[in-house]
């Protein structure tokens, strides 16, 4: 038997918690180092460990220097991840680094540039591909069962911006911005069911409720909380994104909908439903199920997405194989989510040409 992986997290706030905790329960990996400049952080990530053996860092620059991992998992604040990866690609080890990739797509553009010539595997964790029931009708919409794509509707409606470690994402420069920040995921999707890049964006949206009322060093937090995105893409598809982050009396946060000329398929976060309809039927032809993966053993925050995630991404530092979510599928999330900022600022439509 090989011996296992040996990963290092490096920040071990909620998300590197959620890492951590998906690692302890694969076979064949093992955390075995922990970075972070905040003591209850790492603390955290001490009783996260139950008793397995970990060795401890304020400065990631010491972990690395240490050289005791196989792979590196980056779930630092945004802001961080340009100077972070330029410091762990240095290493030429594997990497999964937390969504959004970069906070600005020059920065994002020059880790795409870095990440093409890297000589390991390069991973950006925008799981939300991994949720079973969306996994599900993406496979059934790259089947062919819907026929040619050209609707995408993705809807968000959930609570607010949780509270982080020193209030970084209650600021845009920190963030990317919450359509960069929290969006990626659904613009990376948008991409990836429409096997294209886009083209356009059209955005309205603005800080309607939330966090008005906090102040930090005498300054009002600055996140959008509320928006709908337009994207064109290259092939004609067309998706959109309806954003809320002050509706918590929802059923389902996220709803996914791939309409083509033949059928429409449907998924919704937590419930786990999905439909699936045939246009010549209506809709007494819709099949309804709930979708489920058994080899989840870690539901975390992302209903197993995570978890899944991170088999493929052992794997394929295994076999030494291509990521499957590469450093231009985060560069791309970053640009569409840019883009969309932008058209909300300038209040027009937004050619990607303009950014790229």
């Amino acid at each position: 038997m090989s011996a296992p992986l040996r990963y290092g997290l490096i920040g071990t706030g909620m998300m590197g918690l959620e890492h951590q905790r998906n690692l302890n329960a694969i076979t064949g990996v093992e955390v075995v180092a922990a970075a972070d400049p905040e003591p209850t952080s790492l603390a955290a990530a001490v009783t996260t460990a139950e008793g397995r053996a970990l060795a401890t860092f304020s400065d990631y620059r010491e972990l690395l220097a240490a050289d005791l991992c196989d792979a590196y998992v980056i779930s630092s604040p945004n802001f961080t991840h340009r100077a972070v990866l330029d410091d762990v690609m240095a290493s030429g080890k594997a990497i999964m680094v937390e969504k959004p990739m970069c906070t600005t797509v020059k920065d994002a553009r020059h880790i795409l540039e870095q990440a093409r010539s890297y000589p390991n595997v390069f991973w950006v964790g925008l799981e939300y591909r991994y949720m079973p029931p969306v996994q599900h009708i993406i496979n059934v919409a790259a089947a062919g069962e819907l026929g040619e794509i050209a609707m995408v509707a993705i809807r968000e409606h959930r609570h607010p911006f949780l509270v982080k470690v020193g209030d970084w994402n209650r600021f845009s420069e920190n963030t990317g911005g919450t359509l960069t920040e929290k969006c990626c995921h659904f613009f990376d999707l948008m991409r990836l069911i429409a096997q294209s890049n886009p083209v356009r964006v059209m955005a309205s949206g603005d800080q309607r409720f939330n966090h008005l009322d906090e102040r930090y060093d005498g300054r009002t937090p600055d996140i959008l909380d509320n928006a709908f995105v337009i994207v064109d893409f290259e092939n004609g598809v067309r998706a959109s994104l309806d954003l809320s982050m002050f509706a918590e009396g929802s059923v389902n946060n996220e709803e996914l909908s791939i309409v083509g000329r033949t059928g429409k398929a449907e998924a919704f976060i937590p419930s786990g439903q999905v439909r699936v309809g045939q246009r010549k039927k209506w809709n007494r032809g819709v099949a309804e199920e709930t979708i489920t993966d058994e080899r989840v053993l870690v539901e975390g925050f992302h209903h197993g997405a995570s978890f899944l995630e991170h088999l493929d991404f052992a794997e394929a530092i295994r076999n030494q194989t291509p990521a499957l979510v590469t450093a231009e599928d985060g560069y791309w999330s970053v640009v569409m989510g840019a883009a969309a900022h932008l058209s909300i600022d300038e209040g027009r439509v937004v050619a990607i040409r303009e950014l790229l």
